[in-house]
């Protein structure tokens, strides 16, 4: 691999960059935190050679957005159900959108 095709993963969000020690750092919050996302199954982090947990941007975004719940009182399978209803919502206005301007008749010029 070229030095400048490894640098283009550095902009690439699924991208498996981050150790769990750095993914801790980052959020502010605990390894314990990050295995229990994992259980409920909202992200699974890829990983390494020696089977260290490696996480995308993406998937610090979602564990982000996780620990807003919780530290508002959310229990944290709550947290992880909401998160992934609100994903599930976004992909189908996303996919609404597309259809309307897809199944849009064409304007005529009269």
């Amino acid at each position: 691999m070229t030095a400048d095709a490894s640098f283009g993963r550095l902009d690439d969000d699924d991208y498996p960059a981050y150790t769990m020690g750095r993914a801790t750092e980052m959020l502010g919050t605990t390894q314990s935190f990050l295995r229990a996302i994992g259980e409920a199954r909202l992200i699974t982090p890829l990983r390494s050679k020696g089977g260290h947990r490696r996480y995308s941007r993406y998937q610090l975004r979602i564990a982000a957005r996780a620990r807003e719940l919780v530290d508002q009182g959310t229990p944290i399978e709550a947290a992880c159900r909401i998160i992934i209803l609100e994903d599930q919502l976004e992909e189908a206005r996303r996919i609404n959108a597309e259809y309307r301007r897809t199944a849009s008749p064409p304007a005529t010029g009269a």
